[in-house]
């Protein structure tokens, strides 16, 4: 039987992990927040892996609040950067494949067409400069390992986008969505169920991948198909604004090349929209 160590696990993506873990029953998973593991500490890791063999460590700790992390530099790089670095030694000591989630902010976001595994990367904020030193850390320090850069996730759980929509929605509130930035959204599922799969079989094409559900949009978009499957659009006054003002920049266009993935795995991905519809019909 393999032992799968989850951390973060209290995020949606680990969340989602817990939900189909509930059906595979000849993996052992060991599910860990924060609270019970601190990725930051040596001393803590070195004291859960020495307690049994780990076979995988599907890292969904991260610190994600892009807005604070332009002040709050320091903790962002400590969590999205170091932590990931005594991860990856760990791993390494113990033998671990290293599962790691980075994100589609690596990028400059100056690019016209779906960015590609080896582009060259420009982070443009604080956050994507923390998870791109993350992935370097990884890397340079281990080799078997899985890097997953995902764009705009969501699910059911935690603090999204979707469900900011739905609960807005649903309190008939006016929205004025963004048209500034293009990318894709994913549904955590999706890429959970990947996960599982690359566990399951063993597979071992190390390295770093691209995962999102096909097609691309902007915020206004999503928001837009939100409310298409939720049957609100007659509902809600819904308007384009194209003067999002924020504290971090961010990439104007970042949607993610899945042509290596889609080969190296043999999956179908399915368009962004047809996600959106199914997150709907199963919750």
């Amino acid at each position: 039987m393999k032992t799968v160590l989850v951390t973060g696990a209290s995020g949606q993506l680990g969340k989602c992990l817990q939900k189909l873990a509930e059906n595979q029953h000849e993996i052992d998973w060991l599910f860990m927040d924060s609270s019970e593991i601190d990725i930051t500490s040596s001393c803590d890791l070195e004291m859960c892996f020495s307690s049994k063999q780990i076979d995988y460590c599907i890292n969904c700790a991260a610190y994600t609040n892009v807005e604070k992390a332009e002040s709050e530099k320091e903790k962002a790089f400590s969590i999205n950067a170091e932590a990931v670095k005594n991860l990856a030694e760990i791993c390494r000591k113990h033998k671990t494949v290293l599962i790691h989630i980075s994100t589609d902010y690596v990028f400059d976001g100056t690019s016209n067409s779906p960015y590609i595994e080896e582009d060259d990367t420009n982070p443009i904020n604080v956050y994507g400069a923390s998870k791109l030193m993350g992935e370097q850390h990884i890397q340079t320090t281990i080799g078997y390992h899985f890097i997953f850069r995902t764009s705009w996730l969501y699910s059911e759980f935690g603090y999204n986008f979707y469900k900011t929509i739905t609960n807005k929605a649903a309190e008939n509130a006016s929205l004025n969505i963004t048209t500034a930035q293009k990318g894709t959204p994913t549904n955590a599922n999706h890429l959970a169920e990947l996960i599982v799969k690359i566990i399951k079989e063993d597979n071992t094409n190390y390295g770093l991948y691209h995962f999102s559900n096909d097609g691309e949009t902007t915020w206004y978009g999503f928001a837009k198909e939100i409310l298409k499957v939720s049957n609100k659009c007659g509902e809600i006054s819904l308007k384009e604004d194209n003067s999002y003002k924020t504290i971090a920049k961010r990439p104007e266009y970042s949607v993610l090349d899945k042509a290596k993935l889609k080969t190296t795995f043999g999956i179908e991905v399915a368009p962004w929209q047809e996600a959106v519809l199914e997150l709907y019909n199963n919750n």
